[in-house]
C-alpha cells in the first residue's frame, strides 16, 4: 500500500475555526467542534472566538476537552479531513502543555478518578439494600 501523501491545501488562505479544529481531528464532528466554541471552551490568542472566526498559521488556540487543557500552535490550514498522521501536522502542542497533560493523566491512573462507575453487580445490590433497610 503506498504512503498517504497530505492533501494539498496550499492554496488555502483562510480557514473557519470550527472547520480546522474539525480537520485537525480535536473534534469527531464541525458541530461539535462549534458547540464547544459557543460553550467557552476554545480560546483565540487569549481571547474568545467565534465558529466563523478566521484562523492564521501562528495562531494560539487553547482547547478545553473534558478534563483535558490543549495549548496548540496552528502550524498549516486545512478545510479538508484526512488521516490522523496528517491532522497532526497541522499543529504543535507547547511543551508546558504537553507535560501538565501527562501529568493530569498520570494523577488520574494513581488516584483512580476519571474512570467510569460500574453498576453494583448482585452482591452490592443485596448490600445496598441492607444498608437502606429495605430488604
Amino acid at each position: 500500500m503506498p504512503p498517504m501523501n497530505p492533501p494539498d491545501d496550499s492554496n488555502v488562505a483562510d480557514v473557519r475555526v470550527d472547520i480546522w479544529l474539525w480537520a485537525a481531528r480535536f473534534f469527531k464532528t464541525r458541530n461539535l467542534a462549534k458547540q464547544a466554541i459557543v460553550g467557552g471552551h476554545i480560546d483565540l490568542n487569549d481571547g474568545g472566538c467565534k465558529p466563523a472566526k478566521t484562523l492564521h498559521v501562528g495562531d494560539r488556540l487553547q482547547i478545553a476537552r473534558g478534563e483535558e487543557r490543549l495549548d496548540v500552535e496552528v502550524l498549516a490550514l486545512s478545510d479538508r479531513r484526512g488521516p490522523a498522521s496528517v491532522a497532526q501536522g497541522l499543529y504543535r502542542e507547547t511543551e508546558s502543555s504537553r507535560l501538565a497533560r501527562e501529568a493530569a493523566i498520570a494523577t488520574r491512573r494513581m488516584t483512580g478518578t476519571g474512570a467510569p462507575a460500574k453498576r453494583p453487580d448482585k452482591q452490592a445490590r443485596r448490600q445496598l439494600r441492607q444498608l437502606k433497610g429495605a430488604g
